[in-house]
């Protein structure tokens, strides 16, 4: 018997108190995010159109106001990526299924 696996064992017992990575796809494009981006973004979409066709048209400020939005998705989506896989290397021993193998 090799010491090297059962220490593994008692590791991730220890450690991940036996949790394990999931079958299957999870974290990206599962059906939150079409949510998301389909009913609840609505008004956003509304108001993107209103910068551009509304009366008085200031396309500057229309731009202006899609380039902060486009940095804020942009730093939030970008960062909650990298806070994943830190919660995926630190509390499950590896990284989240898009990026490695899936789960067992």
């Amino acid at each position: 018997m090799s010491l090297i696996p059962t220490l593994m064992t008692a590791l991730s017992t220890v450690l991940y108190h036996n949790y394990d990575g999931t079958e299957g796809f999870t974290g990206f494009a599962n059906e939150g995010t079409w949510v998301i981006f389909a009913i609840i973004l609505v008004p956003v979409y509304i108001m993107l159109i209103a910068w551009f066709v509304g009366k008085p048209r200031d396309t500057k400020t229309g731009l202006l106001g899609v380039t902060y939005l486009v940095g804020l998705t942009t730093s939030m989506w970008v960062g909650m990526f990298f806070i994943t896989m830190l919660i995926g290397i630190l509390f499950y021993g590896g990284m989240p299924e898009p990026i490695t193998a899936p789960g067992p």
